[in-house]
Order: C-alpha cells, then structure tokens, then sequence
C-alpha cells in the first residue's frame, strides 16, 4: 500500500491535519509534520482560538441581531451599543439579517481570521 492510501485510514485516536492532511493525534494543537496549528473542535462546532463560534454568532445574529446581542458576543462592544441605541428604528434588525447570511456563508478561516483574535 503506497503512502498516500496510508494516510487516508485514521484510528480512533487519531485526526487529519487541516492543512497537510496527515494523521495526527486527536489532542494535537499543532501538526508535528507541517506546523500547522488546527482548529479546536467544541461540541461538534469549530471555534476561533478565542473561542468563539460561528454558528452561535450566526444564531444570535438572526435571533436578538436587532438588539446587537451577537455584536456584543463577537467582542464589538462599541458596535453592540449602537445596534441597541438604534434598535427602536429595526435598522439594527434588517442589518443582523444581513450579517447573518453573511456568516452563514463565510469559511472558517475567514471568520477566525475577522474574530478569532485574541
């Protein structure tokens, strides 16, 4: 078996990188092959290195967005103040709607690379 095929079986111990794709261990924060520091995974959902998710951003956004909740929650406290002084007006809501669908559909990557910061 050549080593390409090698790598595409993993034990239960063990996870892909995301940049290499090598096997490595499941509790590894960076990949010994490459360099590559990985995601943290949390309740099935990828986090930024601070922690933050983007489904529950994106959740927040659609639910309490017209109160700036998800403004407050990505870290934006000057921004989450304005959504709620202006909140009465419902532009903070059609504004969070559009945030929303903007983080549904933005990659992983970029939303640690915009948020993840610590």
């Amino acid at each position: 078996m050549n080593n390409v095929a090698a790598q595409r079986f993993k034990n239960e111990n063990e996870k892909f990188c995301s940049d290499c794709a090598a096997n490595i261990n499941v509790k590894a924060e960076i990949c010994p092959k490459c360099g590559v520091r990985q995601m943290a995974v949390s309740n099935g959902f990828v986090s930024a290195q601070n922690g933050k998710s983007k489904v529950i951003a994106a959740v927040l956004a659609f639910f309490l967005g017209g109160l700036g909740i998800h403004k407050f929650y990505l870290g934006q406290i000057g921004m989450g103040i304005v959504y709620l002084l202006f909140c009465w007006t419902f532009i903070p809501a059609i504004i969070a709607f559009i945030e929303f669908v903007i983080l549904l559909l933005m990659s992983d990557a970029e939303f640690n690379r915009k948020y993840g910061g610590i």
